[in-house]
Protein backbone atom coordinates (compact mmCIF):
# COMPACT_ATOMS: atom_id res chain seq x y z
CA UNK A 1 0.00 0.00 0.00
CA UNK A 2 1.89 3.57 -0.89
CA UNK A 3 1.36 6.85 0.81
CA UNK A 4 -0.53 8.62 -1.57
CA UNK A 5 -3.65 5.48 -1.45
CA UNK A 6 -3.16 5.86 2.72
CA UNK A 7 -3.38 9.41 2.65
CA UNK A 8 -6.91 8.91 0.68
CA UNK A 9 -8.50 6.86 3.14
CA UNK A 10 -9.48 10.37 4.97
CA UNK A 11 -12.44 9.51 8.46
CA UNK A 12 -15.86 10.46 7.59
CA UNK A 13 -17.84 13.04 9.63
CA UNK A 14 -19.32 10.59 12.41
CA UNK A 15 -15.96 8.53 12.11
CA UNK A 16 -14.18 12.31 13.66
CA UNK A 17 -17.00 13.36 15.77
CA UNK A 18 -16.61 9.72 17.57
CA UNK A 19 -13.15 9.85 17.46
CA UNK A 20 -13.09 13.56 19.21
CA UNK A 21 -15.74 12.40 21.73
CA UNK A 22 -13.66 9.63 22.75
CA UNK A 23 -11.01 11.70 23.25
CA UNK A 24 -12.93 14.08 25.39
CA UNK A 25 -14.09 11.35 27.22
CA UNK A 26 -10.87 10.01 28.26
CA UNK A 27 -9.41 13.27 29.31
CA UNK A 28 -11.83 13.60 31.67
CA UNK A 29 -13.17 10.11 33.05
CA UNK A 30 -10.03 7.73 31.66
CA UNK A 31 -7.53 10.24 33.57
CA UNK A 32 -5.47 7.88 35.63
CA UNK A 33 -1.94 9.42 37.38
CA UNK A 34 -0.27 6.02 36.70
CA UNK A 35 0.48 4.77 32.80
CA UNK A 36 2.73 1.95 31.77
CA UNK A 37 6.13 3.07 30.49
CA UNK A 38 8.90 1.99 31.91
CA UNK A 39 13.03 2.49 31.82
CA UNK A 40 14.82 0.12 30.81
CA UNK A 41 18.18 0.28 32.90
CA UNK A 42 20.25 -2.21 30.53
CA UNK A 43 19.37 -0.23 27.59
CA UNK A 44 22.65 2.31 29.02
CA UNK A 45 25.18 -0.72 28.49
CA UNK A 46 26.80 -0.02 25.25
CA UNK A 47 25.86 -2.44 22.07
CA UNK A 48 22.86 -3.49 24.33
CA UNK A 49 20.00 -4.61 21.88
CA UNK A 50 17.31 -3.21 24.77
CA UNK A 51 15.40 0.61 24.16
CA UNK A 52 15.48 3.06 27.03
CA UNK A 53 11.84 2.94 27.64
CA UNK A 54 9.09 0.46 26.84
CA UNK A 55 5.12 0.42 26.95
CA UNK A 56 2.83 -2.19 25.62
CA UNK A 57 0.48 0.54 25.48
CA UNK A 58 1.78 4.32 24.78
CA UNK A 59 1.07 5.26 21.14
CA UNK A 60 -1.00 1.74 19.98
CA UNK A 61 -4.36 3.03 20.55
CA UNK A 62 -3.46 4.63 16.90
CA UNK A 63 -1.45 2.33 15.37
CA UNK A 64 -2.82 -0.75 13.31
CA UNK A 65 -0.61 -2.43 10.75
CA UNK A 66 -0.51 -3.06 7.28
CA UNK A 67 -1.01 -6.27 5.12
CA UNK A 68 3.28 -6.91 5.60
CA UNK A 69 2.83 -6.09 9.35
CA UNK A 70 4.03 -2.28 9.19
CA UNK A 71 3.09 0.15 11.79
CA UNK A 72 0.32 2.74 10.50
CA UNK A 73 -1.28 5.47 11.95
CA UNK A 74 -4.39 6.34 12.31
CA UNK A 75 -5.46 9.55 12.95
CA UNK A 76 -9.29 11.74 13.01
CA UNK A 77 -7.72 14.57 11.13
CA UNK A 78 -5.73 12.72 8.24
CA UNK A 79 -7.18 9.11 8.16
CA UNK A 80 -4.19 6.48 7.92
CA UNK A 81 -0.53 6.89 6.56
CA UNK A 82 2.67 5.62 7.62
CA UNK A 83 4.13 7.77 10.37
CA UNK A 84 8.24 6.74 10.78
CA UNK A 85 8.46 7.62 14.58
CA UNK A 86 5.43 4.87 14.79
CA UNK A 87 7.06 2.17 12.51
CA UNK A 88 10.50 2.70 14.65
CA UNK A 89 8.65 2.61 18.04
CA UNK A 90 6.62 -1.08 17.06
CA UNK A 91 9.93 -1.79 16.10
CA UNK A 92 11.61 -1.00 19.23
CA UNK A 93 9.03 -2.38 21.61
CA UNK A 94 8.90 -5.59 19.46
CA UNK A 95 12.44 -6.35 19.66
CA UNK A 96 12.17 -5.66 23.58
CA UNK A 97 9.07 -8.17 23.87
CA UNK A 98 11.10 -10.61 21.75
CA UNK A 99 13.87 -10.20 24.16
CA UNK A 100 11.68 -10.38 27.52
CA UNK A 101 10.17 -13.60 26.06
CA UNK A 102 7.08 -12.50 25.59
CA UNK A 103 6.60 -13.08 21.71
CA UNK A 104 8.93 -15.54 19.77
CA UNK A 105 8.34 -13.53 16.15
CA UNK A 106 9.81 -9.95 17.92
CA UNK A 107 12.88 -9.92 15.92
CA UNK A 108 10.73 -10.86 12.84
CA UNK A 109 8.55 -7.94 13.13
CA UNK A 110 11.25 -5.39 14.47
CA UNK A 111 13.13 -6.34 10.73
CA UNK A 112 10.03 -5.41 9.32
CA UNK A 113 10.02 -1.96 10.29
CA UNK A 114 13.76 -1.47 10.31
CA UNK A 115 13.45 -2.67 6.75
CA UNK A 116 10.29 -0.10 5.62
CA UNK A 117 12.72 2.81 7.46
CA UNK A 118 15.71 1.49 5.08
CA UNK A 119 13.49 1.38 2.29
CA UNK A 120 12.10 5.02 2.82
CA UNK A 121 14.57 6.79 4.07
CA UNK A 122 15.29 9.60 1.75
CA UNK A 123 18.83 11.50 1.09
CA UNK A 124 18.21 15.33 0.25
CA UNK A 125 21.23 16.94 -1.91
CA UNK A 126 22.96 18.40 1.35
CA UNK A 127 23.74 14.58 2.43
CA UNK A 128 20.98 14.35 5.25
CA UNK A 129 18.68 10.78 5.28
CA UNK A 130 15.37 12.10 6.56
CA UNK A 131 12.11 10.18 7.11
CA UNK A 132 9.24 13.10 5.98
CA UNK A 133 5.79 13.51 7.00
CA UNK A 134 3.75 13.32 4.13
CA UNK A 135 0.56 14.98 5.70
CA UNK A 136 0.24 18.59 6.68
CA UNK A 137 0.52 18.87 11.06
CA UNK A 138 -0.48 21.68 12.95
CA UNK A 139 1.00 21.75 16.37
CA UNK A 140 -0.38 24.30 18.64
CA UNK A 141 0.27 27.58 16.66
CA UNK A 142 2.88 26.02 14.15
CA UNK A 143 1.62 25.03 10.96
CA UNK A 144 3.76 22.30 9.18
CA UNK A 145 3.26 21.36 5.63
CA UNK A 146 4.59 18.17 4.04
CA UNK A 147 7.03 16.89 3.41
CA UNK A 148 8.39 18.23 6.91
CA UNK A 149 10.82 16.22 9.59
CA UNK A 150 10.53 15.98 12.75
CA UNK A 151 13.78 15.31 15.40
CA UNK A 152 11.54 12.68 17.27
CA UNK A 153 11.56 10.35 14.37
CA UNK A 154 14.64 10.93 13.38
CA UNK A 155 16.16 9.56 16.38
CA UNK A 156 13.92 6.88 16.57
CA UNK A 157 14.96 5.52 13.04
CA UNK A 158 18.61 6.11 14.12
CA UNK A 159 18.51 4.03 17.33
CA UNK A 160 15.80 1.44 15.02
CA UNK A 161 19.33 1.00 12.99
CA UNK A 162 21.84 0.95 15.23
CA UNK A 163 20.31 -2.46 16.68
CA UNK A 164 19.56 -3.62 13.53
CA UNK A 165 23.25 -3.65 13.06
CA UNK A 166 24.06 -5.10 16.50
CA UNK A 167 21.40 -7.75 15.38
CA UNK A 168 23.58 -8.77 12.02
CA UNK A 169 20.56 -7.46 9.76
CA UNK A 170 22.62 -5.48 7.63
CA UNK A 171 26.43 -4.10 6.74
CA UNK A 172 27.89 -0.77 7.70
CA UNK A 173 25.39 0.88 5.46
CA UNK A 174 23.09 0.64 8.22
CA UNK A 175 25.18 2.92 10.47
CA UNK A 176 26.05 5.10 7.20
CA UNK A 177 22.54 5.54 7.35
CA UNK A 178 22.37 5.99 10.94
CA UNK A 179 25.30 8.98 10.25
CA UNK A 180 23.77 11.12 7.38
CA UNK A 181 20.27 11.01 9.60
CA UNK A 182 22.47 13.01 12.30
CA UNK A 183 23.11 15.97 9.88
CA UNK A 184 19.64 17.77 11.02
CA UNK A 185 21.10 18.18 14.30
CA UNK A 186 23.60 19.90 12.60
CA UNK A 187 21.53 22.63 10.73
CA UNK A 188 19.04 25.09 11.84
CA UNK A 189 15.63 25.13 11.19
CA UNK A 190 15.81 27.82 8.41
CA UNK A 191 18.13 25.34 6.82
CA UNK A 192 16.39 22.31 6.79
CA UNK A 193 17.27 20.87 10.34
CA UNK A 194 15.91 20.31 13.52
CA UNK A 195 18.55 22.45 15.80
CA UNK A 196 17.62 25.84 17.63
CA UNK A 197 19.68 27.38 20.09
CA UNK A 198 18.37 28.28 24.11
CA UNK A 199 20.73 29.01 27.23
CA UNK A 200 23.98 28.22 25.34
CA UNK A 201 22.83 24.97 24.21
CA UNK A 202 20.44 23.20 21.63
CA UNK A 203 17.39 21.90 21.47
CA UNK A 204 15.94 19.17 18.76
CA UNK A 205 12.61 20.02 17.54
CA UNK A 206 10.24 17.37 17.27
CA UNK A 207 7.91 20.27 15.27
CA UNK A 208 10.74 22.36 14.01
CA UNK A 209 8.99 25.18 12.60
CA UNK A 210 7.32 28.84 13.98
CA UNK A 211 6.15 29.78 16.53
CA UNK A 212 7.99 26.96 18.24
CA UNK A 213 5.86 24.39 19.53
CA UNK A 214 9.05 22.62 22.32
CA UNK A 215 6.91 19.43 22.76
CA UNK A 216 9.67 17.64 25.18
CA UNK A 217 8.98 14.07 24.90
CA UNK A 218 10.29 14.30 20.67
CA UNK A 219 13.27 16.02 22.46
CA UNK A 220 14.51 13.25 24.69
CA UNK A 221 13.78 10.72 22.20
CA UNK A 222 15.70 12.24 19.79
CA UNK A 223 18.46 12.52 22.20
CA UNK A 224 18.21 9.02 22.40
CA UNK A 225 19.40 8.17 19.21
CA UNK A 226 22.05 10.13 19.32
CA UNK A 227 23.43 8.39 22.02
CA UNK A 228 23.05 5.07 20.46
CA UNK A 229 25.16 5.93 17.76
CA UNK A 230 27.47 7.59 19.67
CA UNK A 231 27.93 4.63 21.36
CA UNK A 232 28.12 2.38 18.43
CA UNK A 233 30.76 4.56 16.39
CA UNK A 234 32.51 6.93 19.30
CA UNK A 235 32.46 9.39 16.62
CA UNK A 236 33.26 12.98 18.00
CA UNK A 237 30.59 14.85 15.92
CA UNK A 238 28.21 13.09 16.90
CA UNK A 239 29.12 12.47 20.76
CA UNK A 240 29.19 16.42 20.60
CA UNK A 241 25.81 16.62 19.39
CA UNK A 242 24.65 14.76 22.34
CA UNK A 243 26.47 17.35 24.49
CA UNK A 244 25.17 20.22 22.40
CA UNK A 245 21.29 18.97 23.46
CA UNK A 246 22.38 17.73 27.22
CA UNK A 247 23.36 21.10 27.49
CA UNK A 248 20.27 22.62 26.05
CA UNK A 249 18.36 20.08 28.15
CA UNK A 250 19.51 20.97 31.34
CA UNK A 251 19.37 24.43 30.89
CA UNK A 252 16.02 24.70 29.73
CA UNK A 253 14.67 22.07 32.31
CA UNK A 254 12.36 24.55 33.81
CA UNK A 255 10.69 25.65 30.67
CA UNK A 256 8.20 22.31 30.79
CA UNK A 257 8.01 22.02 34.49
CA UNK A 258 4.69 22.53 36.76
CA UNK A 259 5.46 23.25 40.39
CA UNK A 260 7.72 20.31 40.49
CA UNK A 261 5.17 18.43 40.59
CA UNK A 262 3.85 17.71 36.25
CA UNK A 263 5.03 18.58 33.19
CA UNK A 264 4.09 21.14 30.34
CA UNK A 265 2.90 20.01 26.87
CA UNK A 266 5.59 22.16 25.21
CA UNK A 267 4.76 25.79 24.83
CA UNK A 268 1.05 24.65 23.96
CA UNK A 269 0.07 26.40 27.79
CA UNK A 270 -1.87 22.83 29.11
CA UNK A 271 -0.05 20.11 31.24
CA UNK A 272 0.53 16.70 29.65
CA UNK A 273 -1.72 14.25 29.53
CA UNK A 274 -1.01 10.91 31.85
CA UNK A 275 0.98 9.05 29.49
CA UNK A 276 2.97 11.83 28.32
CA UNK A 277 4.12 12.83 31.27
CA UNK A 278 4.68 9.37 32.78
CA UNK A 279 6.88 9.07 29.11
CA UNK A 280 8.87 12.31 30.09
CA UNK A 281 9.66 10.89 33.50
CA UNK A 282 10.96 7.45 32.13
CA UNK A 283 13.15 9.15 28.93
CA UNK A 284 14.66 11.89 32.08
CA UNK A 285 15.87 8.91 33.96
CA UNK A 286 17.59 7.04 30.59
CA UNK A 287 19.27 10.45 29.53
CA UNK A 288 20.27 10.78 33.27
CA UNK A 289 21.82 6.95 32.91
CA UNK A 290 23.73 7.89 29.72
CA UNK A 291 24.60 11.51 30.44
CA UNK A 292 25.48 11.16 34.06
CA UNK A 293 23.29 14.36 34.81
CA UNK A 294 21.84 14.08 38.23
CA UNK A 295 19.60 16.70 37.75
CA UNK A 296 17.44 14.53 35.04
CA UNK A 297 17.08 11.95 37.40
CA UNK A 298 15.64 14.05 40.44
CA UNK A 299 13.28 16.07 38.16
CA UNK A 300 11.89 12.93 36.78
CA UNK A 301 11.60 11.81 40.41
CA UNK A 302 10.27 15.19 41.55
CA UNK A 303 7.25 14.25 38.90
CA UNK A 304 6.79 10.85 39.71
CA UNK A 305 2.61 10.65 40.77
CA UNK A 306 3.24 8.63 44.23
CA UNK A 307 4.90 11.37 45.67
CA UNK A 308 1.62 13.31 45.63
CA UNK A 309 -0.93 13.67 48.19
CA UNK A 310 -4.79 14.05 47.46
CA UNK A 311 -4.96 18.00 47.54
CA UNK A 312 -1.68 17.90 44.52
CA UNK A 313 -3.41 15.32 42.67
CA UNK A 314 -6.86 17.45 42.64
CA UNK A 315 -4.50 20.01 41.70
CA UNK A 316 -3.18 18.68 38.68
CA UNK A 317 -6.09 16.68 37.47
CA UNK A 318 -8.35 20.59 37.51
CA UNK A 319 -5.46 21.87 35.73
CA UNK A 320 -4.79 19.89 33.35
CA UNK A 321 -8.43 20.05 32.18
CA UNK A 322 -8.78 23.46 32.50
CA UNK A 323 -5.31 24.48 30.61
CA UNK A 324 -6.07 21.83 27.45
CA UNK A 325 -9.80 22.95 27.18
CA UNK A 326 -8.53 26.38 26.80
CA UNK A 327 -5.76 25.63 24.46
CA UNK A 328 -8.52 24.44 22.99
CA UNK A 329 -10.79 27.00 22.84
CA UNK A 330 -7.33 29.25 21.91
CA UNK A 331 -6.38 26.85 19.05
CA UNK A 332 -9.82 26.45 17.49
CA UNK A 333 -9.08 22.40 17.23
CA UNK A 334 -12.52 21.81 16.68
CA UNK A 335 -12.34 23.45 13.04
CA UNK A 336 -9.64 21.07 11.85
Amino acid sequence: MTLASLARRRPGVLQSARWAARALWREAAGFRFRYPVETVPAAAQRRSLRYHVYSERLFFDAMELDAHGVAIQRSRLFGETYNPAYVAWYGLVSLERWQRGRDTQGSARFSRQADWLVRHAVRRDDGAVVWPYTFDWREGRCQLTAPWICAMAQGLAISVLVRAYRLGHGGRHLLDLARAATHVFEKGLEDGGVRTLEHGGALYEEYPGYPLPRVLDGFLFSLLGLWDLAAQTSERRVQQLFADGIVGLVRSLDVWDYRRMWSWYGSHGYLCPPQYHRLNAALLRALSAVSGEPILRARAEAWDPPRRGPLARAEIYLAFLATKNLSRLRHRTWRR
